[in-house]
């Protein structure tokens, strides 16, 4: 079928547009005397396939380098709104740009079960996306759990991640949560097999996480010792945020060994950091750097 630029309203008559290519299937039913317009989406997904590992989603926007990858946090996926705006900014850059989003395997569009990732699997995600997909710099943004990542990156990818953008960087959270429980609660977890960590992200209010999930987890935190990162790092915070505490990037700014290294805490920021002005500061950030790569270039 064609592609569509389309609008679609929800909530009360609520107006919401995504100006994208897209295969739409629209229909309209009324609840209540009001109407309501739903699509399918079949956005653009590829997927690389790896012969030992489960194919990664993932959409490309071909240009120019530095080129962007956008690391999403735990149990998220492409389509949140962090990533749209970082798609429309580099969809309306006047020259060519390259930005690829994917989902973890296991989590959105990815293959595999959600239940058996690990944060080592999920690393090895983030490594097969820049060996594979990617030439020349690179800009890492990660989200939560993706800024943990996005430092693992930079790490085993020196050559290849030229700057680091963590918004809400969850480095180490996990596993430092699990240590602050009192010991009791340790062991019943570890007897469980399970841990219902608590969260205000989800309906449920929790996350299920395996014990052997927390214990994998361990094996790559990376607070403990200097971060041998040297490219610029931008780090984004709320300090509203009731998930991951904003001391946590305060932490990674200490630890990577980069001498430019910028905190920006917004006072009245969430944890997801999607509202207007958090994703406008987001998209700042990543144009000043882009200038900044340009310019050293």
């Amino acid at each position: 079928g064609p592609a569509w630029v389309i609008s679609c309203i929800c909530h009360q008559n609520t107006l919401f547009s995504r100006n994208m290519s897209i295969f739409a299937e629209p229909w309209v039913y009324q609840i209540l005397g009001i109407k309501y317009f739903f699509c399918r989406l079949k956005s653009s997904v590829s997927f690389l396939t790896r012969p030992d590992r489960p194919n990664i989603a993932y959409q490309k926007l071909k240009g120019r380098n530095p080129g962007v990858i956008f690391l999403p946090g735990f149990n998220s996926n492409m389509n949140g709104q962090k990533a749209t705006a970082l798609e429309d900014f580099c969809k309306s850059l006047g020259h060519a740009f390259i930005r690829y989003i994917f989902d973890y395997t296991g989590c959105g569009s990815s293959h595999g079960k959600f239940e058996e990732c690990t944060i080592g699997k999920w690393r090895k995600d983030v490594l097969s996306i820049l060996d594979e997909l990617t030439e020349g710099p690179q800009i890492l943004v990660g989200s939560s759990m993706g800024g943990w990542l996005m430092l693992h990156a930079a790490i085993a990818r020196p050559d290849k991640v030229a700057a680091l953008v963590g918004v809400a960087v969850a480095a180490d959270h996990v596993v430092t949560a699990f240590k602050r429980l009192p010991i009791e609660a340790q062991k019943e977890i570890e007897e469980k097999g399970e841990w219902k960590y608590q969260t205000k992200q989800n309906e449920e209010g929790f996350y299920s996480l395996t014990y052997d999930f927390i214990r994998e987890a361990e094996n790559h935190c990376v607070l403990n010792s200097p971060i041998p990162v040297t490219c610029p790092v931008r780090l984004i915070h709320g300090m509203k945020d009731g998930d991951v505490p904003w001391q946590i990037s305060m932490q990674v700014a200490d630890r990577v060994l980069s001498k430019d290294v910028d905190v920006i805490l917004r006072k009245i920021g969430q944890h997801r950091m999607s509202d207007k002005e958090d994703t406008k500061l987001l998209v700042n950030t990543v144009d000043d750097l882009i200038d900044k790569l340009s310019t050293v270039a």
